[in-house]
């Protein structure tokens, strides 16, 4: 079992720092329902513009509904699909356009909705799981398969399961599993005051 914690250049929160996208799923452990309960209760206190909570999620157990997994996991891409054939629990974030207290447009929502699924990501940490976002998916079949309405947008499918060591990975997805983790330096995304400007 692999923890990769970020290499930060100062000491941050223990969740943060262990939180990373693993591929390596245990197919033989499942997420019970008291887990599945925090991660949602954390995705739900998320913060959000005006407290609209825009987000909303769907979530397929393979133990508890596995043909509706089944059509999740179609959904999914091929490079996704080869290592996801493990993962017991997938979720779909979408986001609203709407707001519903002035039937407004909110230009907020993905933002919102990305907090909501960062939230959902650490809670797993928190509860002894792992999770990957994923953009790799059929979005017009999301929406077929699932009745997702045309005012939301599906963001992200999210794997959620217990880890398992890397020799559950074909070779090439074995490879980008155990390529280092990097980050660009804080001066070329974070600004001091101005565009360009370094922070500090």
């Amino acid at each position: 079992m692999q923890e990769r914690k970020a290499i930060t250049s100062v000491p941050i929160n223990e969740l943060a720092g262990r939180r990373w996208s693993t591929r390596a799923f245990d197919a033989s452990r499942g997420v019970t329902p008291a887990q599945v309960a925090a991660l949602i209760e954390a995705a739900r206190w998320a913060p959000s513009c005006f407290g609209a909570e825009p987000w909303r999620f769907l979530m397929w157990d393979r133990a508890r509904d596995p043909a509706g997994w089944q059509q999740a996991y179609d959904c999914l891409s091929d490079n996704n699909r080869k290592w996801c054939k493990n993962v017991p629990l997938l979720f779909l974030a979408c986001a609203g356009s709407i707001f519903e207290h002035n039937g407004q447009s909110n230009r907020w929502a993905q933002y919102d909705t990305g907090m909501a699924a960062l939230a959902l990501t650490l809670e797993a940490v928190a509860q002894g799981l792992v999770a990957h976002q994923m953009g790799g998916f059929d979005i017009p079949k999301v929406r077929a398969a699932f009745a997702v309405p045309e005012d939301y947008m599906p963001m992200a499918m999210i794997a959620v399961g217990h880890q398992a060591g890397p020799e559950v990975l074909d070779e090439e997805t074995l490879k980008k599993e155990l390529k280092a983790r990097e980050r660009k330096p804080v001066a070329e995304r974070f600004f001091g005051g101005r565009w360009n400007t370094p922070a500090g």
